[in-house]
């Protein structure tokens, strides 16, 4: 299988140096042949049942915590939202 390092590395947005192409190539060629000989998968016994349709429970309105005694524990709050410091410029 060959493998086209520098279009891999432009779709990812990476800076390869020219020298480390064919070093790169190996070891993907290398990653791809190991999973291309990972063993099948036994599902019997798994936990999970392909039959089993996961119905959702319904959505409910239900009370919640009050608005006012959430606000009361917050450091930090404006027109009854909390307020939290900036973290990403």
């Amino acid at each position: 299988m060959e493998i086209d390092i520098k279009r891999l590395a432009k779709l990812a947005k990476l800076s390869i140096p020219e020298e480390k192409m064919e070093e790169f190539r190996k070891k993907m060629e290398d990653i791809i042949q190991m999973v291309e000989n990972l063993p099948d998968l036994d599902t019997e016994g798994s936990l999970v049942d392909p039959t089993d349709t996961m119905e959702l429970r319904k959505d409910e309105v239900q009370p919640s915590f009050p608005r006012d005694e959430m606000l009361m524990n917050a450091p930090y709050t404006a027109a009854g939202c909390i307020l939290i410091p900036k973290v990403v410029d």
